[in-house]
């Protein structure tokens, strides 16, 4: 007779459950240990032992264990970080966005563009605050001849991504940033 160990906690997903764990595992920005957990639940849920997913995700199966235990009692919020010590970031994931659309898809009344001044008054932030934001993302509404606006559909959800490893960066990970240029080259 083979030998199965403990019972294994089963998951049944609901459809919506089934959809976020697929959406957030492939998503090419989300939090990389995010992204593994979610493919760990959504093994589990196909029925495979412990033993099985870990082998085929390449991972341990006591972190396979883990996982299934804690999404069974949470469910998806259950596979979020947990909060870190130390001082909680001052401006949020969403401050910051509402910033960056801010700067890309409006212009301020009586100016042709944004100035650290106009958008502090504007989004309740600090002028140092927003030129770091601003340096952070590469943004230089002042230089209207080489300022683009992103026509990429999926921009905003890419910026909160990007923010997200800002504010909380995978443990033991390194986060690689690629700038593409245009035609002109070199800078």
């Amino acid at each position: 007779m083979a030998r199965t160990g403990r019972p294994k906690v089963e998951l049944v997903l609901t459809a919506d459950e089934r959809e976020t764990l697929q959406r957030w595992a492939r998503r090419a920005a989300s939090a990389q240990a995010l992204a593994l957990r979610c493919r760990v639940v959504l093994a589990c849920a196909e029925g495979l032992s412990n033993v099985e997913v870990a082998a085929r995700l390449g991972v341990h199966r006591t972190m396979v264990g883990k996982w299934r235990a804690r999404f069974a009692v949470g469910r998806l919020d259950a596979l979020m970080d947990e909060d870190r010590p130390g001082r909680p970031p001052s401006i949020t994931v969403d401050q910051v966005e509402e910033v960056i659309v801010a700067t890309l898809e409006e212009t301020p009344r009586n100016a042709t563009h944004w100035s650290r001044t106009s958008m502090a008054e504007k989004s309740g932030l600090s002028k140092s605050t927003i030129g770091r934001i601003w340096r952070d993302f590469g943004l230089k509404p002042h230089r209207a001849e080489t300022f683009k606006l992103s026509t990429d559909p999926l921009f905003v959800e890419k910026v909160v991504d990007v923010v997200g490893l800002y504010h909380n960066p995978p443990e033991r990970a390194v986060v690689l940033c690629v700038d593409e240029l245009g035609r002109t080259g070199a800078r």
